[in-house]
């Protein structure tokens, strides 16, 4: 594992990253230059329009896309100094990600979506049905437990989604644009289930979108644009 840097004062710290992608002959920036920190049992959005910046910038604080530039830190761990295999046993650890569209795997129950990121706990079958049923029941939906997920309404996919997120129980859980498929009621359920999950369980949520209306629902919003932030 990397070493520990001692200067780190925050939970999670972005220091000068910056991402560019090929495009043809030429370099384009999703992310010209960020700074920004992050403390634990905050729930923080990152707000702005598409082709902002922001969901690259999600990819890069979730160990996932490794910037051109810069460092991240979190709980002290440059993130990017590990090797990939560090990299993912980290992620498993601390890292819940919730993504757009859901990604649940459409022949599996919701149970056995949820049971998905233990497979490598080393827990026994009983005990990863248990730790998952819990986490159902925290999001409402354990009496769907043996649904597929095209029986269920968007807002319970998404909720499934969440479940599948923190069932081991990462400290910090990033999300994009998790209502943005949900209509505006649906919508509201979801964000207030996230605002239970920061302010109960002290999970630091950090949640891309482009929706002034969700923004609020957060303590701080990040605000990005051409690939910088604007206010932090």
């Amino acid at each position: 594992m990397a070493a520990v840097n001692h200067e780190v004062e925050h939970l999670i710290e972005i220091r000068n990253i910056g991402k560019d992608y090929q495009s043809g002959d030429e370099m384009v920036p999703a992310i010209r230059q960020m700074d920004f920190a992050i403390d634990d049992g905050e729930f923080v959005t990152i707000m702005g329009h598409s082709g902002s910046g922001k969901s690259t910038l999600l990819s890069v604080l979730g160990g996932l896309n490794h910037p051109s530039r810069g460092k991240v830190f979190i709980d002290s761990l440059d993130l990017y100094d590990l090797s990939s295999e560090q990299r993912a046993d980290f992620r498993s650890e601390y890292i819940g990600i919730i993504f757009q569209s859901f990604q649940l795997i459409t022949y599996l129950t919701v149970l056995e979506n949820v049971i998905l990121p233990m497979a490598i706990t080393g827990l026994k079958r009983k005990e990863k049905e248990q730790m998952a049923m819990d986490v159902l029941l925290k999001v409402g939906l354990a009496s769907k437990a043996d649904r597929l997920p095209d029986q269920l309404s968007g807002g319970e996919q998404e909720r499934v989604a969440i479940a599948r997120a923190i069932v081991n129980q990462p400290p910090i859980l990033l999300a994009d644009e998790p209502t943005g498929n949900l209509d505006s009621e649906t919508a509201s359920e979801v964000m207030e289930l996230l605002t239970r999950l920061n302010r109960e369980e002290g999970l630091t949520i950090i949640m891309v979108t482009h929706n002034p209306e969700i923004s609020v629902y957060s303590n701080r919003t990040i605000r990005v644009q051409d690939g910088t932030c604007l206010e932090h």
